[in-house]
């Protein structure tokens, strides 16, 4: 498992472009709009070989600036009460204003580490206007400049000395698959774990998220054996009526990345969410695998395409990775909850498959050979060998003369034609070419 290190600052600090620096990549969308990023505020970064993950707190927040400040104040919360350290990010430019002060008052109670990021500071004259942040009263500050990224090694060296350790896992305990219950509050995860143990091991309420914490639960029925873990919309009571998005992400992460298998709940009556979508891309990103439940299924209307036209919205939102098991069901009546356990180990056992090397190449060459990577500047792909390396996931790897020029629509028509011949359902791939 990793830390948790979250971003937090008002809209418009830079907390995107810094983001993407860490993370060494340019996902979230970075616009001079204040508060537009809206997603995929999530990623690993690692530093003198440190892995942690990094969550950008900007893109939860949605609404009008009046709304902001109320949004703000949650979001710091939300990441005091979740993360390992928080990295707070100011702007030289505009100096403290009242937002700063008051994310800085909620920060000055924490116990954790709290690093405070001066960005935009790219010359002497702004260097010399960094040192009136010292009024925040959060001690010493990073002048960073996101834009071109000076600065930030010092931060990320200070980063990595403060994050806590993490416990040890126990090995037995990693033996046994961990099978992990995401979705958005109210979704019936617990309904569903309560249905497959057949006790009411977690309390249920009609209220959104009344459960506090992942919950590892051994799980020994029908010739199963894994550990089962509930992380239901997990917050305190008093954060009940709020707006979730963030929160649900952010106590997905954790769990996402210690599990092997993802079963993703989702509402029936509410459809194929964007938060649904988040927490589905969250464990493609963390190459688990992957079944999506479609629970309340006995509250929704049918007609005899239902299940058809529900499943195929379904995967036109998670395209391009569509290969993925999706199973309706009712935890309240019981419907098909033992077809969503089979369905889990088998992703599970896919996940583990190795494919011997002199079958792929049987396999695979002839393909090529039919239909090869197209030419570039009348320059000839030739992919002459191909083999799946020892890796936790699938990821192949393929050796060829030109890898530059090989691009991802053919990587992922190789990933559709292995996907065809070996069963992979539930599992992302990864697919690299390199220099033979």
């Amino acid at each position: 498992m990793n830390n948790i290190v979250a971003i937090v600052g008002r809209p418009n600090v830079g907390k995107s472009t810094f983001f993407n620096r860490l993370i060494q990549r340019r996902d979230a969308i970075v616009d001079s709009v204040s508060g537009v990023t809206r997603d995929r505020n999530y990623g690993k970064s690692e530093w003198n070989g440190k892995e942690f993950s990094v969550i950008d707190t900007g893109g939860y927040i949605k609404g009008s600036d009046d709304v902001f400040e109320g949004e703000i104040r949650r979001q710091v919360e939300l990441a005091i009460d979740e993360a390992d350290a928080i990295i707070f990010v100011v702007d030289v430019e505009e100096g403290i204003t009242p937002m700063d002060e008051e994310v800085a008052k909620l920060l000055r109670k924490v116990t954790k580490p709290v690093l405070l990021a001066v960005n935009k500071v790219d010359n002497g004259k702004r260097l010399e206007d960094a040192y009136e942040f010292y009024n925040l009263g959060l001690g010493e500050f990073y002048p960073i400049a996101g834009m071109n990224g000076s600065g930030t090694g010092e931060l990320l060296d200070k980063l990595v000395e403060v994050l806590p350790e993490l416990p040890e896992v126990n090995e037995d305990e990693e033996a046994l698959p961990r099978f992990t219950v995401v979705g958005r509050p109210n979704a019936g995860k617990s309904s569903f774990i309560n249905a497959l143990i057949g006790e009411d091991r977690f309390v249920v309420t009609d209220i959104a998220g009344t459960t506090r914490d992942a919950i590892d639960t051994k799980y020994n029925r029908f010739g199963f054996e894994f550990n089962l873990v509930d992380t239901a919309g997990i917050r305190r009571k008093a954060k009940v009526k709020e707006d979730l998005e963030f929160y649900s992400v952010m106590r997905s992460v954790r769990a996402i990345e210690h599990s092997d298998v993802c079963i993703l709940m989702i509402d029936a009556t509410r459809g194929f969410e964007s938060q649904d979508q988040n927490i589905f891309w969250l464990a493609e990103k963390n190459r688990k695998g992957i079944v999506i439940l479609v629970n309340k299924w006995d509250l929704v209307e049918k007609d005899s395409m239902t299940t058809k036209m529900y499943e195929q919205k379904i995967r036109e939102e998670i395209a391009p990775f569509t290969d993925v098991p999706i199973i309706f069901t009712s935890a309240l009546t019981k419907q098909r909850l033992l077809k969503a356990l089979e369905a889990a180990v088998e992703v599970y056992e896919n996940r583990k498959q190795r494919i011997a090397t002199s079958k792929l190449n049987d396999f695979i060459l002839p393909i090529i050979e039919n239909m090869p990577p197209p030419a570039i500047k009348g320059k000839y792909v030739k992919i002459k060998y191909c083999m799946q390396l020892p890796t936790p996931t699938p990821q192949f790897v393929l050796f060829a003369n030109l890898p530059q020029y090989v691009k991802d629509p053919y990587k992922r028509f190789l990933e559709n034609k292995i996907r065809e011949n070996f069963n992979f359902t539930g599992v992302p791939i990864d697919i690299y070419i390199r220099q033979k």
